[in-house]
């Protein structure tokens, strides 16, 4: 098949690393592979460079842009609808929003349009791996974007999620409820999580962000941004650390809240026990995990935050607020799962972690062969994949 997948743009985060493991398998399994991607822009980092000789075509078209700009979208979408047109795909497969909805509608307009392929193609299949509507903004922007995304449901031929729950909060928005719906957990490369580093890289590490080795590290990866709850793991490190003063945080990752996070902190008087990476490229994640003891994450919106089975595949317990996806692996047998902004809750699961090293461990190993196959990149594409062959044979 000629597979043609949509994303905004190739910043460093789930949604994109799940689209680019996909497309190099498909094209390591015979199939040609094209992806259209807009500029990368913006303080998170770009992966276009793991794009280049990976065995499929990579197209940026500059028009697309996550920020909503009316004339230019109308632009990025009459783009998409000719590039789509001279490439003739028998799947037209989009992520996130602004690539979904413009993705999807171009795709639908040329069903039964190119020449020599059947009326029903091309089909047009959609990931969720994260909706646009959540609690935490206006109940008007919310209500703009559920009547969009019911408009795009209508030109999609079937729905893969990241998550049972993102399937769930779609239907009961009234999305899609004619059309198929798949859940294919997002792939993780596994090896590096797998196989952990040597004492001495660990060593060096922690020797370079000033961190004692013997020292209880809690980490979170995310970007430092609206929404991803660095706030809750600051007050809970203001209450911990008269208790257990041999504990320390680390920030991964960057955004538009870097400055105010480590100003907050300062106000608190919590510099001494907080370290910022700042961005790392993703194959420095692992070795970031496995030299810290415990995955802190608060986010309160996501789909299914990548990080999480990151942790375990490195025999880390993890800790996250009960939001989204979450639950799906996080469950009392790999770690705890806290009300979101519940910051009291947050701090007794810390507790019971440092508390009892036996339980650490326990929960760890736990969680490494609870998703060592669930988000093996293998099982996705093989799921994906039968997506496509279905619809393709059903018209």
């Amino acid at each position: 098949m000629h597979i043609i997948h949509i994303i905004t743009r190739l910043i460093l985060g789930g949604a994109q690393e799940n689209t680019l493991i996909t497309c190099k398998l498909l094209a390591q399994r015979g199939h040609r592979v094209t992806l259209i991607t807009g500029p990368a822009i913006g303080p998170e980092g770009a992966l276009y460079e793991q794009t280049q000789n990976a065995g499929y075509e990579v197209i940026v078209l500059n028009e697309l842009i996550r920020p909503i700009r009316f004339h230019r979208d109308l632009k990025a979408y009459f783009k998409l609808k000719q590039t789509l047109r001279r490439l003739e795909p028998d799947i037209v497969h989009t992520h996130s929003a602004k690539a979904g909805i413009l993705g999807r509608f171009a795709g639908w307009s040329l069903k039964g349009k190119l020449p020599g392929k059947p009326r029903t193609l091309p089909r047009v299949v959609h990931t969720v791996h994260g909706l646009a509507f959540h609690p935490y903004q206006s109940h008007l922007l919310n209500a703009l974007y559920i009547l969009i995304e019911r408009a795009a449901g209508k030109r999609t031929d079937t729905f893969i999620t990241v998550a049972d729950t993102m399937t769930e909060k779609a239907k009961a928005a009234g999305i899609g409820l004619d059309k198929p719906w798949t859940t294919a957990y997002s792939a993780i490369e596994e090896e590096a999580f797998l196989t952990p580093p040597s004492e001495a890289q660990i060593i060096e590490f922690r020797q370079s962000r000033q961190i004692p080795l013997d020292a209880t590290v809690f980490v979170c990866i995310a970007r430092i941004a609206e929404l991803k709850g660095h706030e809750y793991i600051i007050e809970s490190a203001r209450r911990l650390r008269r208790e257990y003063p041999n504990c320390y945080w680390l920030f991964v990752g960057d955004g538009e809240l870097t400055e105010a996070t480590k100003a907050k902190i300062h106000s608190e008087g919590l510099q001494d026990c907080f370290r910022f990476t700042g961005l790392v490229p993703p194959d420095e994640i692992p070795t970031i995990l496995h030299a810290s003891d415990i995955l802190v994450h608060c986010s309160l919106r996501e789909g299914l935050a990548r990080v999480l089975p990151q942790a375990m595949l490195c025999g880390k317990p993890v800790i996250s607020f009960d939001i989204d996806g979450a639950k799906e692996v996080v469950t009392p047998q790999t770690g705890f799962l806290t009300e979101p902004e519940n910051v009291g809750q947050l701090i007794q699961a810390c507790q019971k972690l440092l508390d009892n090293s036996a339980l650490s461990r326990w929960l760890g190993e736990n969680g490494r062969t609870f998703v060592k196959e669930k988000f093996a990149p293998a099982t996705m594409v093989d799921i994906i994949e039968q997506v496509y062959c279905d619809i393709v044979k059903s018209g």
